[in-house]
C-alpha cells in the first residue's frame, strides 16, 4: 500500500475542476508527470489571477520577497502578458527583514517596472519595537498586522492576492481560494463559502473584503519545481552558503547586522546554513546544508520530512497562535 502511495497520490485536477478519484489497483495508476501538475496548478493560478482583476475593483498583490510571493509575481505577469500587472504590490515592511531581501525586491520591482506601495508602522519604528524588546506577538502585531490593515484601509483594496499555501500550517488549511474577510479584515472559519469546480463567489458587502489565494493548491516541492522550470529570480538566502550564526535556544540565527544584541555566551561563527522560508531574521531559523543550486534543494526537499515553517518563531508560542493572528487580520 505505501509504495501505491507513493506512485499516485490524490491531487484536484483545476483544468477540469475534479478531483481524481483512486484508482482500484496499482494496474491502473495512471501516469501523471511532475510537468502535467505544474500544468494544471498553473493553468488554475493564472484563472485564478484573470478573475481577481475582473471582479473587484481594487486588488493588490502582496509581495513578501519570499519564494511563494516571488512565484505570485510571476504568474500576475504571465496572466495579463504583453499588458503590465494590473495592480500593484504591496509590501508591509516590518524594518527587520534580511537586508539581502530590501536588496531584491528593489531590484526586481525595477526589473518588472512594476507599482510598489510599502507599508510600515512609523510609530512603532520611532519607538524601537524589535522582536526583542516586545516579544514575538506583541511585535508581529506592531509590526506586521497593523501595517497591513491601514495599508489595506489607506489603498482601500478591496482584495489581497496572497502567497499562502494549504500545506504550510494547519490554519492556512481551512482557508478558501477566495477568504472571505468580514469588516475590520476579520477571518471568520465558519463563514467561508463553498468552492464548486471553477466557480468562485466574488460578492462583496458593506465592510467585506476578500483575500486571495492562487497557489492554495501548491505543495513547497511544487513552488521550487515551478521555480526552476519558468527561471524565476529568488533570494540568494534560499541557498547554502557560510553565513555568520548564533545558536539561539536550538535555532540557527544569523546576525544580519548591529541591531541585534548577543548575550554574553553568543559568539558568532560561520555555518553553512540556508533558509526555508524568510522574513524578520530574529526571527526566522536556518538550516544546516549542502543546496548550493536548484538541483540540490529540490532533491533535499524530497527527502526531508522537517516542516517548511519549522524555523518561523514568529509563529508563536501557543498551538493556535497562527489562527488567532489571521482572526485578527494577519495574512
Amino acid at each position: 500500500m505505501e509504495k501505491y502511495r507513493q506512485t499516485f497520490s490524490l491531487r484536484p485536477d483545476p483544468l477540469i475542476g475534479s478531483e481524481v478519484t483512486e484508482a482500484r489497483s496499482a494496474d491502473r495508476v495512471p501516469t501523471i508527470s511532475t510537468e502535467d501538475v505544474l500544468d494544471a496548478l498553473e493553468a488554475e493560478a493564472l484563472w485564478i489571477m484573470r478573475e481577481t482583476a475582473g471582479a473587484f475593483r481594487k486588488p493588490v498583490l502582496m509581495y513578501s520577497i519570499g519564494k511563494d510571493s516571488s512565484v505570485l509575481l510571476h504568474l500576475a505577469r504571465k496572466a495579463f502578458w504583453p499588458a503590465p500587472i494590473p495592480f500593484p504590490l504591496l509590501h508591509v515592511d516590518s524594518t527587520w527583514e534580511f537586508g539581502e531581501m530590501i536588496s531584491h525586491r528593489d531590484r526586481i520591482v525595477a526589473e518588472y517596472g512594476a507599482e510598489l506601495i510599502v507599508g510600515k508602522n512609523d510609530e512603532g519604528i520611532a519607538q524601537g519595537v524589535s522582536p526583542m524588546s516586545h516579544g514575538v506577538q506583541e511585535y508581529t502585531r506592531l509590526m506586521r498586522t497593523v501595517p497591513l490593515l491601514e495599508s489595506l484601509e489607506k489603498g482601500g483594496f478591496d482584495a489581497a492576492i496572497g502567497g499562502g499555501r494549504r500545506d504550510e500550517e494547519r490554519s492556512r488549511a481551512k482557508e478558501r481560494m477566495f477568504s472571505l474577510r468580514e469588516p475590520g479584515q476579520r477571518w471568520e472559519p465558519r463563514k467561508q463559502r463553498p468552492e464548486f469546480w471553477r466557480t468562485a463567489n466574488t460578492r462583496l458587502t458593506e465592510g467585506q473584503t476578500m483575500r486571495v489565494f492562487p497557489i492554495s493548491n501548491w505543495t513547497e516541492l511544487d513552488v521550487w519545481r515551478y521555480i526552476r522550470r519558468e527561471s524565476i529570480p529568488v533570494v540568494d538566502l534560499y541557498f547554502a552558503r557560510e553565513r555568520t550564526m548564533i545558536e539561539r535556544n536550538g535555532a540557527l540565527l544569523m546576525v544580519d547586522d548591529d541591531r541585534m544584541p548577543l548575550a554574553p555566551d553568543e559568539v558568532p561563527h560561520t555555518r553553512k546554513v540556508r533558509f526555508r522560508t524568510l522574513g524578520c531574521y530574529p526571527l526566522t531559523a536556518g538550516i544546516e546544508s549542502d543546496a548550493e543550486n536548484l538541483d540540490d534543494l529540490i532533491h533535499e526537499m524530497e527527502t526531508t520530512k522537517l516542516s517548511e515553517r519549522a524555523g518561523r518563531l514568529i509563529d508563536g508560542e501557543k498551538e493556535d497562535s497562527m489562527e488567532a493572528k489571521k482572526r485578527l487580520g494577519y495574512f
